[in-house]
């Protein structure tokens, strides 16, 4: 009985990149039944969002997906793919194994542990305010407050020669000198 897996290509190299997972997969010689569903930029027209419906009924249906990478259009009010599936959902953790095997060559021996990364909060949330907004400067100024050490320079751009719709605010994160 073959597996049934949800294969979303995606967009821009993800196409090229999934069908060489797809061949991976097949040369085991184990058998799949894959569902192929589009998500992404491509679909937005047509669906009116970059996930629709049917690859989220697929995915829970299926209860494995492959996908590959999806570009999020910027500025249209989308959320991103990735967060967007981590939330409908409900990924709360991202495991990532790291292993040294024998004869492979890498920058460290003896390595053999699993990164687990929570995926609801913190920087992998999703939550992003607009440029100028009065919750982004909130946030400036709560950053300030905070005074990390790691924060040098926290500025807003010269706004003198500028609207207000296209402020720019700039943080940059250093290195501990």
């Amino acid at each position: 009985m073959p597996h049934k897996v949800t294969l979303i290509p995606g967009d821009g190299t993800g196409p090229e990149i999934t069908e060489a997972t797809r061949r991976v997969l097949e040369g085991t010689g184990v058998a799949f039944e894959w569902d192929v569903q589009q998500a992404g930029e491509s679909v937005i027209e047509s669906a009116g969002t970059p996930l629709p419906e049917p690859v989220l009924a697929s995915i829970r249906r299926n209860k494995v997906a492959i996908k590959g990478p999806i570009t999020t259009p910027v500025g249209h009010g989308f959320r991103s793919v990735n967060v967007a599936l981590r939330k409908e959902l409900d990924l709360y953790a991202c495991l990532r194994p790291c292993k040294t095997y024998k004869g492979v060559r890498s920058r460290y021996d003896d390595i053999d542990i699993v990164i687990v990364r929570e995926n609801h909060e913190d920087l992998y949330a999703g939550i992003e305010f607009q440029e100028g907004s009065p919750e982004a400067l909130h946030l400036i100024d709560v950053l300030e407050e905070l005074g990390s050490p790691r924060i040098r320079d926290l500025h807003q751009a010269d706004l003198r020669h500028r609207q207000p719709a296209h402020r720019a605010l700039r943080l940059r994160i250093c290195p501990p000198v």
